[in-house]
């Protein structure tokens, strides 16, 4: 069977990528071996993502905004702070300006997802099923399927998570290492509203982030990424919810009042990796296959559906311009375009991560001082919001919320 792209990979980022094509007229088809019974299951997993507001604006663009109108929760502030000392740090947009962003639980995400691809006529979506074999040559792609289905597309993409095995196959190497911390996730109701602020708390250990999520018929919600020495992570996790949300308020100083009703938890390592390219003959990389970041910034979904929006872009113009959409030209064109801002985003959290990782009083006072100084420079402050919305950069049109 022919398509014009071949997507191995269907989470947040590949089943985006196949919609953002499907809705320039694009075939695709989406290979990806989790079974959407176990994935999509209902329950909160513990698992939250903010959505920057350029993201959000690509998903409208695609049909898919709609989808999860209502489910998530706007950013409307983030304050950072040096543990609880005073001076911190707020970013607030402008009267007009819109939210920051919106949180949303990754499974809502999925479903909302999964469900658009599922009912797109250009999207043929094929869980519970990889890829045995692959052949990229210069006259395109085959794949071999798990189920003795044989595709073939002039291209190669690559949204299968940060231990692609088509990254390994193709021999791009990567620059990677482990921090020692861990993250523990999960979510937990308190006392006093939220109002809408994400609150970055860093400790030596790692930051501790409070990220705000709709109420529900137990009252106010967050979500929680808790940046915890890798040693602590297994005791972290055995902790009970007692004992969990006490050592939680501890690190709050109980600024949302009384906690409860904590949701399951669990923990992953932290790393980070930067692929030394995101492409190679016919393939290109998408999301955690060619970067993965410290969440210190809540960045990484937004970074996969930046590239999302590019590759797009890159394709579409190439199809109107009648080109193979393997064409080295047009992946060259996508490379230069993502390489930049990648490296970027991935220095600037690991540059973070280390800073706000030094103990002492001396290395607290200097970290407050830089909150200090950015908090009294607009310019500066300004840029910040910009990141944080996903705004800054050559934006593709989709984050625009044009059509491309």
């Amino acid at each position: 069977m022919d398509t014009e792209v071949i997507i191995l990979g269907g989470g947040l980022v590949g089943a985006t990528q196949a919609l953002a094509l499907a809705a320039h007229g694009l075939t695709s088809i989406v290979v990806d071996p989790a079974d959407p019974a176990v994935t999509l299951a209902p329950g909160f997993d513990g698992r939250a993502s903010a959505v920057a507001s350029a993201s959000g604006r690509m998903l409208d663009a695609i049909g898919v905004g709609e989808r999860i109108r209502g489910l998530g929760c706007p950013i409307r502030q983030i304050r950072v702070s040096d543990g609880l000392e005073p001076g911190a740090l707020d970013f607030v947009p402008d009267a007009g300006d819109g939210a920051l962003g919106v949180m949303y639980e990754n499974k809502l995400l999925r479903r909302a997802l999964f469900d658009a691809a599922t009912e797109a006529p250009l999207v043929d979506l094929r869980m519970r099923t990889s890829a045995a074999d692959i052949v990229r040559d210069a006259a395109g792609v085959t794949a071999t399927l798990s189920d003795g289905a044989v595709v073939r597309a002039p291209l190669l993409i690559a949204a299968e998570g940060r231990n692609s095995p088509t990254r390994v196959a193709a021999g791009i190497s990567v620059a990677q290492w482990r921090y020692d911390h861990a993250a523990i996730i999960g979510a937990f109701h308190h006392e006093r509203a939220h109002e809408g602020i994400a609150f970055e708390i860093f400790y030596p250990a790692g930051p501790f982030a409070l990220l705000p999520l709709p109420d529900d018929e137990i009252g106010h919600r967050s979500a929680i990424v808790w940046t915890v020495t890798a040693k602590d992570a297994a005791g972290m996790l055995k902790l009970g919810d007692r004992g969990f949300l006490a050592e939680a308020t501890k690190r709050m100083g109980g600024f949302l009042g009384e906690l409860s009703a904590a949701s399951p938890r669990a923990s992953y390592p932290l790393g980070f990796h930067h692929a030394a390219r995101i492409t190679a003959e016919r393939l290109a990389l998408v999301g955690d296959a060619g970067h993965g970041i410290h969440p210190i910034a809540g960045q990484g979904l937004n970074l996969g559906f930046r590239d999302v929006a590019t590759l797009a872009e890159v394709l579409v113009d190439g199809k109107r311009l009648g080109l193979d959409l393997g064409d080295a030209a047009l992946l060259a064109r996508y490379q230069r375009w993502r390489g930049l801002d990648t490296f970027m985003v991935a220095a600037a959290t690991d540059g973070l991560a280390r800073l706000f990782g030094i103990p002492g009083k001396a290395a607290s006072a200097v970290r407050r001082f830089g909150i200090s100084a950015v908090n009294a420079v607009p310019p500066l402050k300004d840029r910040f919001m910009a990141e944080a919305r996903g705004e800054s950069g050559d934006l593709p049109k989709l984050l625009q919320g044009l059509p491309v």
